[in-house]
């Protein structure tokens, strides 16, 4: 046994400058390799999150701003709908009236006329019945003054 302890012994003492390469190889490239490429990796990866974070950020602004700009051009068409009308009610009221001006000033004028033809139809029956009587005495006169004359000559009438 004590062979095989002092074979083991060798053994690991002929490892030693294997074990201790490869633990200065282990130093070695942990501080020169992959600290600085674990550090690289790390730092793209929090600049990729990052960065997706802005995007879904300026996303999340522009489809607010998307939002803005659809309400403002719904308000401004809501305005200019509101707007026309008004002037459509305005202009229809503006014809309203217009058309009860002309509509009393036509009744006025065919009261006028209506008063006009009464008077003129008054004086008119004022001048025929003046005529009538006139025509009348005249046609009395004519008939009686003819009976007189007729019975002075004997025909009667």
């Amino acid at each position: 046994m004590e062979g095989v302890l002092s074979q083991l012994a060798q053994l690991f003492i002929s490892t030693i400058p294997t074990v201790v390469f490869v633990l200065v190889l282990y130093v070695i490239l942990n501080r020169f390799f992959f600290k600085p490429l674990t550090a690289v990796l790390q730092k793209r990866e929090e600049e990729t999150t990052g960065a997706m974070a802005r995007a879904r950020a300026q996303a999340a602004a522009a489809e607010e701003k998307a939002r803005q700009y659809e309400a403002a051009f719904q308000a401004a068409r809501q305005e200019t709908y509101r707007r026309r009308e008004a002037a459509g009610r305005a202009i229809l009221e503006d014809r309203e009236a217009t058309l009860k001006r002309a509509r009393q000033q036509s009744e006025a004028m065919v009261s006028e006329a209506q008063a006009g033809l009464a008077a003129e139809v008054a004086q008119r029956k004022n001048e025929l019945l003046g005529t009538c009587q006139a025509l009348g005495q005249e046609i009395a006169q004519t008939v009686l003054g003819g009976a007189a004359r007729d019975s002075r000559e004997g025909v009667l009438p």
